[in-house]
């Protein structure tokens, strides 16, 4: 999706390879296992510190649980970069058998509403007062449940903008980093 964007993507998986990064996904998956990886290969405080600084960031699923300074339902190990000021719900929508798909109006991001796919996602439960929220879904009682966020520098999805072919997340961000260039 980055180089769809006219980016060039990077991987990163040690503190050294954020050295020139100018932007950063962190992606869908497990954020325990993604977070045990993040602490056995030394990144948490480079991240914790890049991220501080203004590293422009999109986490989608798991990478939203990581961004988050506060997750519930998550292990006491469990890591949380704090990028974004918001209580995180993990596994909030269900299990894997309860993954689903959705039109997501996004109003800060022009055109149709957004393909989101979520598998066993995340929402938001709380967001600071600089906080953005830029999407709900309503969910089986009525309630409206946020799914996006932006907070200065950080972007963040429940949902997995990265399977679909709808790559006005991806293009948030690169616009965030050449902003910032």
């Amino acid at each position: 999706m980055v180089a769809a964007c006219g980016a060039e993507p990077v991987k990163v998986r040690t503190a050294e390879d954020l050295d020139g990064v100018a932007g950063l996904v962190v992606p869908g998956g497990e954020s325990t296992t993604i977070g045990m990886l993040i602490r056995r290969n030394a990144m948490e405080d480079v991240l914790r510190e890049r991220l501080a600084a203004g590293l422009p960031v999109l986490g989608t699923c798991a990478g939203m649980i990581l961004l988050a300074d506060e997750v519930l339902d998550g292990r006491p190990d469990q890591v949380s970069l704090g990028a974004i000021d918001m209580t995180v719900r993990r596994n909030a929508f269900g299990r894997q058998v309860d993954s689903f798909e959705a039109a997501v109006e996004v109003p800060a991001l022009p055109g149709p509403p957004v393909p989101a796919v979520f598998i066993r996602a995340p929402w938001v439960e709380r967001v600071g007062p600089a906080v953005d929220v830029l999407a709900t879904v309503e969910v089986d009682d009525g309630t409206d449940r946020i799914v996006a966020v932006r907070h200065a520098n950080a972007v963040a999805t429940s949902f997995h903008p990265e399977v679909t072919d709808d790559q006005r997340f991806h293009r948030l961000l690169v616009n965030m980093v050449l902003e910032d260039v």
